[in-house]
C-alpha cells in the first residue's frame, strides 16, 4: 500500500538526457516513464515538474552575455520541450497524461490552471508542469515546491544523480557522508545546495517534506511513493 496518495516528482532535464550531455535520450525517457507508470498504477496521483538543463546547458555560455530575463525565458521554453517528450513516453507506457505550462502556448499544451490540474489528478492522469513559474529569477526547484503545494502533494520527491543529501559534494569528495534525515534549517544554514534556498524555505514554511533520492537506481520512484527509506528526508 503506497504511503502517499499524491506526490510531486521533480525531474532534471539532465535526467532525460541519459549519458549524453545534450538533448533527449528516448530510451532513458522511456525507462523513467515506465517507472512513473508503475507508481500511477498503484493509485498514486503524480504531478511532475521537469527542468530544461539538457537543452539550456548547451547555450549557457552564450546566455552569460544575455539579459538575465531573456536567458531565464529560454530555460523555461526548454522545459516545455522536455515535458512534451515525457508525455509521449508516458502515453507509450499506457498512462494518460497532460502537459500544463505556465507560459501559454495553446497549440501544444494546456495553460496552467490550478483547478484544472486538480481535476486531471482526480481523473488519475499524470500532470506534467512546464514553463517553471513563468517568472524569471525562479528555478524549477521553486516551481516544484510551488506546484506541490498547489496540488496538495504530500511529498516533494527530487530525483538526482546521487543517493541523497551529503555533507559535501560526493562527486568531488568520495568520503562525503550521506544524511538519511536532515532539517530544512540545516540545509539552508550549511548551504548544502541540494535545492535552491527559495524552494527549501517554501517547503519549510509549509511543512512539505522533501525526499532527495538517486533517480538512477531502478525502482526508487516507487520506493519513495511506498514510504520506504530511500535517499534523504528533509523535514522540520
Amino acid at each position: 500500500m503506497p504511503r502517499y496518495k499524491r506526490i510531486l516528482l521533480k525531474l532534471s532535464g539532465e535526467a532525460l538526457a541519459g549519458e549524453a550531455s545534450f538533448g533527449l535520450d528516448a530510451g532513458r525517457a522511456g525507462t523513467l516513464a515506465a517507472e512513473v507508470a508503475d507508481v500511477a498504477r498503484k493509485g498514486v496521483g503524480i504531478g511532475i515538474v521537469v527542468g530544461g538543463g539538457n537543452f539550456f546547458r548547451g547555450v549557457a555560455p552564450a546566455a552569460q552575455r544575455m539579459d538575465r530575463v531573456t536567458a531565464d525565458h529560454m530555460g523555461m521554453l526548454a522545459t516545455v520541450i522536455n515535458a512534451l517528450a515525457f508525455q509521449d513516453a508516458l502515453e507509450t507506457a499506457g498512462v494518460a497524461s497532460r502537459v500544463m505550462t505556465a507560459i501559454e502556448m495553446r497549440q501544444v499544451a494546456e495553460p496552467y490552471i490550478r483547478r484544472r490540474a486538480l481535476r486531471h489528478l482526480d481523473k488519475e492522469r499524470v500532470v506534467i508542469f512546464a514553463g517553471g513559474t513563468s517568472n524569471p529569477y525562479f528555478s524549477t526547484d521553486t516551481a516544484a515546491a510551488l506546484r506541490a503545494l498547489e496540488i496538495r502533494a504530500e511529498v516533494l520527491a527530487k530525483g538526482t544523480r546521487v543517493d541523497g543529501v551529503f555533507d559535501r559534494d560526493p562527486l568531488k569528495h568520495p568520503d562525503a557522508v550521506l544524511h538519511r534525515s536532515i532539517s530544512y534549517t540545516d540545509v539552508l544554514a550549511r548551504s548544502l545546495g541540494v535545492m535552491d534556498a527559495t524552494a527549501v524555505a517554501m517547503c519549510r514554511d509549509n511543512a512539505l517534506p522533501v525526499v532527495v533520492f538517486n533517480l538512477g537506481v531502478p525502482g526508487n520512484i516507487l520506493r519513495v511513493a511506498m514510504g520506504e527509506t530511500v535517499g534523504t528526508l528533509i523535514h522540520s
